[in-house]
């Protein structure tokens, strides 16, 4: 393969040539410049992929190449662990599908009316992208058929199979004949993850990116000492810097969620909450505003974590650190993307500290910069100096 780094060295058709430019894409990610020839050759492939790589266009553009677009069933599938995550590669492939108007894409996932996504489905898509329970839902109701699957994609695996869908994804899998193209992409080699590949791929190319420079976000990690009766105080005190516009905010709870968004708003600062409590169709309103920045800050669970790609926030704050050790990355990740720089502040408990430091090991990073307050309540870096300049 040409050791060129743009689209252009690839072998695309002149349509995705020409959404992927009206996307704003000219260079070509690791995971991208991996995938795409291996996919397009018809390989089974596991990846092994940081999060933030750009991995719906590696897989996006080899089923749209090859797609059938006369064939009125469906010939790809996507799973994903969330329906936020489903919803954004639906868009990610629609908008990549802009210049291929016979191209019917179908996102399924719980929480949406079933007769509403059942009259979607009577449009006969090529392209589903579901959860699992869902997409499972559909075909016991004989609204789905997978007899003519090309090839079955499953994103996030590991947090997929994680989250107990492993039985559901197993189902899937052997519902769709046994000569498809298999994929799976995942930021870890689980025991669950290997356990899928050796059972039902045929093959596999490996493809594993690591988080080195070229690639790994840039994103610089403060910790901020601040006990629980502390930490609304501190965490005000960060956004009257003024000099984060685009904010995520993360909590363990639903609770903590809600009643953090209650006090900002009561504060008088924009910002809306998402957790699971949320119906449906708010979360995707919700989602698609701060995407849109009609409001600087989100203050989330978990469930926004993953597979939310808004390019620009400038900074994400851990309210509270999280319990698991991929969830610091998944949420730190949701900053410094697309080449742009992000920082992530941790507000960080006495009691927590232990937990950061094996946070730290499982991600092989080098500890947070510690920032203090000084005896006149100002934020200051290690030299003293203070961290903000028109506080």
């Amino acid at each position: 393969m040409s050791e060129a780094n743009d689209f252009l060295s690839l072998d695309l058709s002149g349509e995705i040539r020409d959404a992927v430019r009206k996307m704003g894409f000219t260079e070509t990610t690791p995971v991208q410049r991996e995938t795409i020839p291996v996919m397009m050759r018809g390989s089974d492939i596991i990846a092994i992929a940081p999060t933030g790589t750009g991995k719906t266009l590696a897989f996006g553009i080899p089923m749209l190449e090859y797609i059938s677009l006369h064939d009125q069933r469906v010939q790809e599938v996507v799973l994903a662990p969330t329906r936020e995550l489903a919803m954004q590669i639906g868009e990610e492939i629609s908008r990549l599908a802009v210049f291929i108007p016979e191209v019917r894409i179908c996102v399924l996932y719980g929480g949406q009316p079933i007769a509403r996504q059942m009259d979607k489905l009577k449009k006969k898509p090529q392209i589903l992208i579901a959860t699992p329970g869902r997409l499972l839902d559909m075909m016991k109701r004989g609204a789905v058929r997978l007899d003519s699957v090309h090839t079955l994609v499953l994103d996030e695996a590991d947090e997929m199979l994680n989250m107990g869908f492993i039985k559901d994804v197993t189902r899937i899998i052997e519902a769709v004949p046994p000569s498809r193209q298999f994929v799976m992409f995942s930021a870890t080699t689980s025991q669950d993850v290997m356990t899928i590949s050796w059972k039902y791929q045929h093959d596999p190319a490996q493809i594993t990116i690591r988080a080195v420079e070229e690639n790994k976000p840039d994103i610089t990690q403060y910790v901020i000492p601040a006990e629980r009766a502390d930490k609304t105080d501190r965490l005000l005190y960060l956004l009257d810097s003024d000099e984060y516009h685009r904010v995520m905010i993360f909590t363990n709870t639903r609770d903590m969620a809600r009643r953090l968004n209650d006090r900002l708003t009561r504060e008088g600062y924009p910002s809306e909450a998402l957790h699971g409590d949320i119906p449906q169709n708010t979360r995707s309103r919700i989602m698609s505003d701060f995407k849109k920045g009609r409001f600087p800050i989100l203050v989330c669970t978990d469930v926004a974590a993953r597979g939310i790609d808004v390019f620009d926030v400038e900074a994400v704050i851990n309210y509270d650190l999280p319990g698991e050790n991929e969830y610091y990355l998944h949420r730190i990740g949701r900053t410094g993307r697309a080449k742009r720089h992000g920082v992530a502040f941790t507000l960080l408990s006495f009691q927590d500290s232990i937990r950061l430091d094996d946070i730290m090991k499982y991600m092989h990073s080098a500890a947070p910069i510690p920032l203090h307050f000084n005896e006149n309540g100002i934020l200051c870096g290690q030299d003293g100096a203070p961290f903000f300049t028109n506080i």
